[in-house]
């Protein structure tokens, strides 16, 4: 396994639009830290930017050696609001955006069976480019739990279409995410992202669900015992020999500096490999 660093712990937790750190600045604190590449997002560089951006952003990635995780290229597949599977309706820009980081792998987003489709089709495209697609566990999505998220990839039915297995969305929807859950999710498992983000009756962040209404949450820091059980998760990953990235993919919010919380995560992280 190796380390990511999501660009997602340079936004707020409720604004994805804009960067709190400039990207070379998130870049230099991901290279100390240890990490092997960043999972980029729309709020560093996107479907929207100019070309001289993505070139910036090259000369970003080479500077510091990193490498690309993944790419979400714009900002409504983050949001998961209803335009977020626009992408898979015109999904050459963001393939060639892949092409540009030096990526092989784009998160995108399935709202309604009706998407399915145009999954299908924007598989086929990206397999034409040797580029895979993904869909994270997420709330309000047809991945928010473990039997919805298998029949999904099953009705899409194309091999470079994985999901990214993400334990607290799962956990919000009241879905077990050991072993068991690696187990059906290992022959689509594409990427892994970690945020400590857990179901909590006396929260202050009420987060909307399919299967259970409104979930009161709490993010708490990464290594704070009570939240997700990473040991349960990285057992399951080493049961299933899982070799892929490791993406932290959590808000740090303000509880650490930057470059503290990156590197006591990656150093929490790297403990269970």
């Amino acid at each position: 396994m190796q380390l990511s660093l999501s660009v997602r712990v340079a936004e707020s937790f409720r604004n994805k639009r804009n960067l709190t750190i400039a990207l070379p600045d998130l870049a230099e604190i991901a290279q100390r830290a240890g990490y092997r590449a960043l999972c980029m997002r729309a709020s560093g560089v996107g479907t929207h930017s100019p070309p001289e951006r993505i070139v910036e952003v090259q000369h970003i990635l080479k500077e510091y050696n990193l490498a690309v995780s993944m790419a979400t290229g714009d900002f409504a597949i983050p949001e998961n609001g209803p335009n977020g599977p626009e992408s898979l309706r015109n999904i050459t820009p963001h393939l060639d955006l892949a092409d540009a980081l030096g990526c092989d792998l784009l998160r995108v987003c399935i709202k309604t069976d009706a998407d399915i489709a145009h999954a299908q089709r924007a598989a086929n495209e990206a397999a034409e480019r040797d580029i895979r697609l993904a869909h994270q566990s997420h709330t309000q999505s047809l991945f928010e739990t473990v039997r919805g998220s298998i029949e999904t990839l099953q009705s899409i039915d194309r091999p470079n279409f994985g999901i990214i297995y993400e334990p607290a969305n799962l956990a919000l929807c009241g879905e077990d995410y050991g072993l068991e859950t690696l187990k059906r999710f290992a022959p689509y498992l594409f990427n892994v992202y970690l945020q400590n983000h857990v179901p909590d009756p006396d929260g202050d962040m009420p987060m909307t669900t399919y299967v259970r209404g409104t979930v009161y949450s709490t993010l708490r820091p990464l290594d704070e015992s009570g939240g997700i059980d990473f040991q349960e998760v990285f057992d399951g990953l080493h049961s299933i020999d899982y070799r892929g990235y490791v993406t932290l993919h959590h808000a740090f919010g303000g509880d650490l500096p930057p470059d503290e919380a990156a590197i006591r995560s990656a150093n929490f992280l790297r403990s269970f490999f």
